[in-house]
């Protein structure tokens, strides 16, 4: 089985410590990441994703579909595939290993992924997630596929 992520819930997951827009949200949010750390792989779609379900039900709804958070989705993609060395595209599968999540989170806290997470209302909370050193994320980055 496979997660379908939205490409900046990429970046998303790397800072995710429980909160979100609504308990609601929060709950099948940590559904998600438990099914990441217990090693499903996340397959890279276009809009809404299963992040999004619990909005998608409630009145925040246009949020997913808003053009900010399309640019933020194809920006993440961008800076992510630079970062691997090789083009993501809707559909590709990638898999949240230890080395990878670690390659990743040292390239945010470095300002690598700062394009894709400008005008998000979660950057400045994030951002201190990452300067207290990830501690209490729930994302644990599986070592084994």
């Amino acid at each position: 089985m496979s997660v379908k992520l939205r490409g900046h819930h990429l970046l998303c997951v790397l800072t995710f410590i429980g909160h979100g827009y609504s308990p609601a949200f929060s709950k099948n949010y940590e559904a998600v990441v438990k099914r990441l750390n217990a090693g499903e792989t996340a397959l890279l779609v276009e809009g809404p994703d299963e992040i999004c379900t619990v909005l998608i039900n409630e009145e925040e709804q246009l949020h997913c579909f808003n053009c900010s958070v399309v640019e933020r989705d194809k920006a993440a993609v961008t800076l992510i595939s630079r970062l691997l060395g090789t083009e993501l595209c809707v559909g590709d599968e990638i898999f949240l290993n230890s080395h990878l999540v670690a390659k990743m989170r040292k390239a945010y806290t470095e300002g690598v992924f700062k394009k894709a997470c400008q005008n998000c209302e979660w950057v400045q909370f994030c951002d201190e997630i990452s300067s207290s050193g990830f501690q209490k994320v729930l994302l644990r980055h599986p070592k084994h596929h």
